[in-house]
Parts: C-alpha cells; structure tokens; sequence
C-alpha cells in the first residue's frame, strides 16, 4: 500500500531504485538462499555464502548492481553479507533510521523492535556515510525514531581504540586474527590509540540475545515458519532450537532486565574508550550450506557469530569495513562506537579503507582479466 519509510527517504534524495535482491527465507540465516530464487553466491568464491540475511544485497554492490543497497540488522545480516562479499557498511543505533513495513499486518515482536535496524551496504566507506544521511530523516510511523545528529562532539585525542582479540574468550581463526592486526596498525598509522582491551560481558551480552529472541521466535514466527516455510528452512530452524534452552516468560523477562544492565556497563565502557575493534566473525566466510549441518554445527556456528549479534542487544552503531583477502575471499573488521555515533565508527572504516583501498576494485580487476 506504500513505501517503507527508506525507500522514500532514499528517493527524495535523489536515489534511483534498479530492484530487489535475494534473502533467505524469514531473513533468519547467515546464508541467501531460498527455494524461489535459489542460492546467491559470493562474487569472489561461488563455494562460500554472500553472508546473510542482506546476501543479495551485498553480492550486488560488490558486482557493481548499483552503488547502494539496503539491508536490516538483527543478527548481523547487514555486517555479515559486506564481511563475506568485501564492501562497508554501517549498523545504526536504535532510532537513526526510521522504519515501518506497510504490508504487515501486524507489527513486530517488542524486543526485535528494540534490535533490528535499517541500513546501507556500499563499496566504499563515503557512500555508506551518503547513504546513512539520506536514510536518517524522520518518519512519523517509526515510534523509536531520534532526530540526533549525524555528528557529535570530538572525542580526546587521540581516540582510544580497545581491541578485541579474543571475544568472550574465543580465539578466532587465525586469518581473522591478522585482519585485525591490520586494521589496527591502520588506526595506530592514522592517530588512533589502540589499546588491547575486554569490553564488559561480551559472554552475557550474546546469551542474552539469543535467549530474547529465541523466546520471541518460538512464540510469534515458529508457527508462521511451520506452516509455510520450507523444508531447508524448518531444518536450521530446528537447529536453532536445539541449540537453545527452551524460553519460557521468567528467562525471556530475566534477560530483559539484564539488557539493561549491560547497556550500563558498555555505556560507562565507551566512555573511556570511545571505539572497539573485534571481529566480525571468528570464522573467515562460511561455506555454503554450512547451517545444514545439524545442531552440533549450529552451535558452533553461534559462537563464532557472538561478536556479530551480541551488537544488536547493546543497540550500539557499528561499521565493517574489508582488510583485505585470505585464500581469495574478503576479510574485514567491525568497529563499535557509542549510540548515535556513526560518525566515529565510520571515521575509523575510512582510515583502514584509505591504507587497504576499496576491495571491490580487485574483484572487477580480476573478473576482467580473467574475462
């Protein structure tokens, strides 16, 4: 019946729309595919996944489908797809970017609402910052929306960097590991302060989310999910759910209160430290099919994810940007600011992208002499 406040936003600024890309089915995978337009696959291996739910999305800017996509972030599915297919993007704070779905009939669940946000997907870093502008204005269908500014006060400097090496105590793959050596020797060449450092409850911040939105999946998606999604789609859901303690009201109101708890404890974190450089991923991009695998598999899956989703609980901005190429697919970081603090997160994407230049270039360089 109408445009989604984005669409309109990007239009009245000029934007011309070219079409719709692939997303998995219920947007609930770190894998595009479904069972009416198939798999997308990654333009730099075909064998591993574009990322997920916003694959389609990143997979086209990186080819050169136009300069912009938008994508939505509740698990990761805007920082993922551009860590797996080599482009930047930001996840905004609660609030930066209006949203509402005029052909649902119902609104969402109300801690999705609190996780979700809208966004842009880009090859470089300034095109994300263009794009997050003209997203940002006002809507008044979306309650949460904040008319903040886009820039705020300067922070110290040097701006103090905490660099997390080992998330919640996990060590990534080693290749993720060197990307963020390289990110932060960038940040340390452009000014930076970049300090090794643990963010509070990086453990509790992922089991909260996963305990809020699994009580809110089984509820209100799971019979939708069971009725009308595939097959493919109820097998990594049951996964999911193995994987999961069962919800129930006391857990899902526990976990609740404790969001607020860690919001405090990261608020009063930023304040010393006003950026944090850690991993997208532990895993370099998956291959396809990867969430196919069972359980067990699953459950792994969600650990080496934890650094991705547990962003979404905190409400936090947070960019991704590549650092280069590991046995000929993307690598990149992502880079947390404070709330409404794009600005700080998307300064520090375009100091690595300035020393690691714009990645998609190197695909398109490839892609034509192989051609």
């Amino acid at each position: 019946p109408d445009d989604s406040p984005v669409v309109v936003n990007l239009e009245e600024a000029g934007a011309i729309v070219v079409g719709r890309s692939n997303t998995p089915e219920f947007s609930l995978r770190y894998f595009t595919e479904n069972v009416l337009r198939g798999p997308t696959h990654n333009p730099w291996k075909r064998e591993l996944t574009p990322g997920g739910s916003s694959g389609g999305a990143a997979a086209a800017v990186a080819l050169g489908i136009g300069d912009i996509a938008h994508g939505n972030d509740l698990g990761g599915s805007l920082r993922y797809p551009a860590y797996a297919c080599g482009v930047a993007t930001v996840r905004p704070t609660l609030g930066r970017v209006p949203a509402f779905n005029p052909s649902s009939a119902e609104d969402r669940p109300p801690a999705i609402q609190l996780m979700s946000v809208q966004g842009p997907i880009a090859r470089e870093v300034r095109d994300v910052k263009l794009a997050l502008a003209a997203m940002a204005k006002g809507d008044p269908r979306d309650p949460w929306w904040v008319p903040a500014p886009l820039e705020g006060p300067a922070p110290p400097v040097p701006v103090r960097v905490a660099l997390v090496r080992t998330p919640a105590g996990h060590a990534p793959h080693p290749a993720v590991g060197e990307a963020l050596e390289i990110a932060a020797r960038h940040l340390t060449d452009a000014g930076y302060a970049v300090e090794e450092v643990e963010p509070p409850n990086l453990t509790g911040v992922a089991a909260c989310w996963r305990t809020i939105l699994m009580s809110e999946l089984r509820v209100l998606l799971e019979p939708a999910i069971r009725e009308q999604g595939s097959e493919q789609i109820n097998n990594v859901y049951d996964s999911y759910r193995a994987c999961a303690e069962e919800p129930d009201l006391e857990s899902y109101m526990r976990a609740l209160t404790a969001r607020a708890t860690l919001l405090r404890e990261w608020g009063v974190f930023l304040e010393r430290y006003p950026l944090v450089l850690l991993p997208v991923s532990l895993s370099p991009p998956l291959p396809q099919g990867e969430d196919l695998k069972g359980p067990e598999r699953m459950r792994r899956l969600m650990e080496e994810q934890s650094a991705l989703y547990g962003v979404n609980l905190l409400g936090l901005p947070a960019a991704t940007v590549p650092t280069g190429l590991y046995d000929g697919a993307p690598l990149g970081v992502q880079i947390i600011a404070g709330r409404f603090r794009e600005d700080l997160c998307l300064a520090a994407a375009e100091a690595v992208e300035e020393r690691v230049g714009v990645l998609a270039k190197a695909l398109w360089e490839r892609e034509s002499a192989v051609a």
